[in-house]
């Protein structure tokens, strides 16, 4: 019998699935190719094949992230791993099932994540944003599916608790509190960058809008746990057609700008502060 310290340390995995309108062939392109990936989650490269790398690029302050393909199975199964010093090795597996009427089932399994208190919020943390875009990846299917694509994506820092750093988020963008789904809103404060859009949800932490200004696509405002009873301010805009770049690269310094005066992120430099998507 080997010791009990012999024991290779326990991990724990995120198990989510969302099913999405398209063929295997067209949720495979959205979840296993770089301009697929970039159109809901962030921007990213891929080279499709076992021993190829998937690119993600989380901007200014988070870095690149970049994980080896180990299994590549066109239309229905890849996996992704990254290699950690000190940590569990993280694995990302997608799996895509055909489903009767023209629907597909994606399935994420992201696994590696320590067992113990130490872990809790990250896991937490990780899960939640996963959550999200995975909801973002079928709104882009429902609505954008294939059109070229550009993001603008802003993080800042608040006070917590996550529904009063939201409210603050949305007051400073002049946007109206207790929007309802359908309905038309606008950032209406002194200097917001342009954001106008239909409400396609509404929920605690997050208003998520298919957008009309800058252009077409989605939006997400939302606040989200920061750590240490902060909370994460973002606004995440997903911009398609053919001037999607365009608007992209012109709005967004201005939104850099209108983060970094009302929800600065703390200097790494003196010591404050947490990388992290």
């Amino acid at each position: 019998m080997s010791p009990e310290h012999d024991d290779p340390p326990r991990t724990r995995a995120i198990d989510l699935d969302i099913e999405v309108p398209g063929t295997p062939e067209e949720v495979w392109e959205a979840v296993a190719s770089g301009p697929g990936i970039t159109a809901w989650f962030v921007p990213a490269k891929v080279d499709g094949r076992v021993g190829g790398t998937v690119e993600l690029d989380f901007g200014p302050g988070y870095g690149t992230e970049t994980a080896r393909v180990t299994a590549w199975e066109p239309p229905h199964r890849f996996v992704a791993e990254v290699t950690g010093e000190g940590r569990p090795d993280f694995a990302t597996e997608w799996l895509v099932e055909a489903r009767d009427g023209g629907t597909c089932v994606v399935r994420l399994i992201n696994s590696g994540f320590g067992d113990g208190a130490e872990w809790d919020e990250q896991y937490d943390a990780t899960e939640a944003g996963w959550r999200l875009f995975l909801y973002n990846l079928r709104l882009y299917l429902t609505h954008f599916p294939g059109q070229p694509s550009s993001s603008v994506l802003v993080n800042g820092k608040a006070a917590g608790p996550v529904p009063r750093a939201h409210s603050q988020l949305a007051a400073a963008l002049g946007l109206p509190g207790g929007a309802a789904q359908g309905e038309r809103v606008a950032a209406t404060a002194p200097g917001a960058p342009p954001l106008a859009g239909v409400v396609e949800r509404a929920t605690e932490g997050m208003l998520t809008l298919v957008l009309e200004k800058p252009a077409p696509g989605i939006a997400f405002v939302v606040a989200e746990p920061g750590g240490d009873g902060s909370a994460l301010t973002s606004v995440y805009l997903y911009l398609f057609g053919g001037s999607a770049a365009e608007v992209a690269a012109r709005e967004e310094p201005a939104w850099r700008a209108w983060m970094g005066r009302h929800f600065p992120l703390p200097d790494p430099a003196a010591g404050g502060g947490d990388a992290g998507a």
